[in-house]
């Protein structure tokens, strides 16, 4: 096996544990919506996740550990990921509160970063940022 068919195999690995890791998000508050499906399979198509894949996680969600990316961005790209899954239905409830504070400790944050993260994202995504968040937003 060359080298090139590590790296694919390890990316192809850790795309499949990000993906079980976004349908257990969107499986959390219960069945999985049209709208989660559809973003779901957009994830899927984007993180190239095979048919047999996306079936076999649909079947067992948990089984994938999370696999920590090792920059900042991508952690933070991963938990983007993770809350607009959340927010598909503008809303997040308690189970998903904890899960995502999990997945981000999963993530390397620790405990205090990953309530203030998760805190500000929620803030974001449910539109409740103050002007001066808004304004720092559009110029950057």
């Amino acid at each position: 096996m060359s080298y090139v068919d590590l790296y694919s195999s390890g990316t192809h690995r850790r795309n499949l544990a990000h993906f079980a890791s976004i349908a257990t998000l969107a499986a959390v508050d219960g069945a999985i919506n049209t709208e989660e499906k559809k973003l779901l399979d957009r994830f899927a198509n984007k993180l190239d996740i095979t048919d047999a894949e996306y079936q076999e996680v649909m079947k067992s969600e948990i089984k994938y550990p999370i696999n920590p990316p090792v920059s900042s961005e991508e952690r933070l790209e991963r938990l983007f990921d993770l809350f607009r899954i959340i927010f598909v239905d503008h809303n997040i409830d308690e189970e998903e509160r904890t899960l995502i504070t999990k997945y981000a400790i999963g993530l390397g944050y620790r405990s205090e970063s990953a309530n203030l993260i998760i805190k500000r994202s929620i803030d974001i995504f449910s539109g409740k940022i103050d002007f001066e968040d808004y304004l720092y937003l559009l110029k950057h």
